[in-house]
């Protein structure tokens, strides 16, 4: 049986927030962006369809809940929700709050030079604030 461990770039590129029944919640650093990812703690796992329906149901209210928290905590004028996995295979869901001023407004975040990134002071008070609003 293979165990769940969090793909190292991940782990490099974010901080932890909380888990959820099913997924790992992480907050991405350096971002322009409030940016969570949500990581299943299931191990080898690529694609959303490689979940088990009932995970795979868990995961889709997990987003709603986390993009939900947000959005209520960044007024967020958009949510970005997608999952990539083509620099990491490991399956995750990004959710981006953006808004019509941010540096890349209404591009893609991805694959672009870091505008103005969150202060780490910003950061953990957001991430204070979504991990009481998740608990």
């Amino acid at each position: 049986m293979t165990v769940f461990t969090l793909d190292p770039r991940l782990a490099a590129d974010t901080r932890p927030l909380c888990d959820l029944a099913l997924s790992r919640v992480l907050a991405m650093r350096p971002s322009d962006h409030p940016w969570l990812i949500l990581v299943p703690r299931r191990a080898d796992l690529v694609e959303i369809l490689d979940l088990e329906p009932a995970d795979r149901a868990l995961l889709f209210d997990e987003i709603t809940r986390v993009a939900d928290a947000l959005r209520a905590e960044t007024g967020a004028h958009k949510l970005n929700v997608a999952a990539l996995g083509n620099v990491v295979a490991q399956l995750h869901v990004h959710v981006i709050a953006r808004f019509r001023d941010d540096p890349a407004w209404p591009n893609p975040v991805w694959g672009r030079p870091l505008a103005r990134p969150l202060a780490d002071a910003a950061l953990d008070d957001l991430a204070d604030r979504l991990t009481r609003r998740l608990a």
